[in-house]
């Protein structure tokens, strides 16, 4: 089985349980506060890793106590983390508040994500798919995306955060995954008939996915249904365990229905639970789905 590289931010999250998420001005108590693991590059390698990928990690932390927890959360994966750089700059992090339905706000600092030094940047030849985000700079993210396109392979990009992104980048992409918010930012650009080769994946939370196929075709799948205990971090899981699939083989619509098993039952657990999901867990569901 091919690799995957993926190649993104870390950051070490701040996320605060409330009852509801403070207006302007409003200061709100908070019932809890976890701090975790973090940032799209790094959520979406463990959970490409979580279920079955040989997953490689190309980012950068700083050298401070959320950098070493970082590094700490890393080496306990099976990810192959020889391409992580430490520098100087302060580490990336979040801070993410979620009501009592599951809802939530959060704001980034990147830090060391925006310096990965892309001369330092190596694809193995036998990647089947790169994975890349918009919270590291787009300068790393087009040279990646030729590199990977001299070995043949698949260049895939969770658009996210929405920022406008260099026609040269959009050539490469094989796959691009937003959620609604994002594809209406990326209305004007990403849906003209030159960039019709694109898979384009746009998620709709509780009410599933659409996927728009180069030939034309759409289709539209509905979410599993599930009680919600928070939806922080489910794009990622989402992502790395569609990823996962595909690189074994699977057909690209058994691939999302896939990473949205994973989504679901990343949704519906605690944090506590979700390094606990297996993929047993995910083929039960979409089992029990059919029935």
């Amino acid at each position: 089985m091919k690799k995957i590289c993926i190649i993104g931010s870390l950051h070490w999250d701040i996320v605060v349980n409330t009852n509801k998420i403070p207006k302007k001005d409003e200061t709100a108590s908070g019932s809890k506060v976890h701090y975790l693991f973090g940032g799209k590059g790094g959520n979406q390698a463990l959970s490409s890793n979580r279920y079955g990928s040989d997953t490689y990690f190309i980012g950068r932390i700083g050298k401070d106590n959320f950098g070493k927890k970082i590094l700490k959360t890393l080496k306990k994966s099976t990810i192959d983390i020889k391409q992580l750089q430490v520098g100087s700059e302060k580490s990336g992090m979040s801070v993410a508040v979620i009501d009592k339905k599951g809802n939530y706000k959060a704001t980034i600092v990147s830090g060391a994500n925006l310096s990965i030094d892309y001369k330092k940047i190596t694809l193995k030849k036998n990647t089947g798919i790169l994975l890349l985000q918009n919270e590291i700079s787009e300068k790393i993210n087009l040279i990646a995306a030729k590199k990977a396109k001299e070995i043949n392979c698949e260049v895939w990009i969770n658009a996210a955060p929405a920022r406008k992104i260099n026609p040269k980048l959009l050539e490469l992409i094989d796959v691009i995954i937003i959620n609604k918010v994002e594809a209406e930012f990326y209305k004007k650009s990403l849906f003209q008939n030159k960039f019709n080769k694109i898979t384009k994946v746009i998620t709709l939370g509780s009410k599933g996915l659409e996927v728009q196929f180069p030939n034309g075709d759409h289709k539209k799948i509905q979410a599993f249904k599930v009680k919600v205990k928070s939806t922080h971090g489910a794009g990622d899981a989402f992502i790395g365990a569609m990823a996962s699939y595909k690189l074994r083989g699977n057909n690209f619509i058994s691939c999302l229905n896939y990473g949205q098993a994973a989504a679901a039952l990343h949704i519906s657990s605690t944090i506590k639970q979700r390094n606990k999901i297996l993929e047993k867990d995910i083929l039960d569901l979409i089992i029990k789905n059919k029935t």
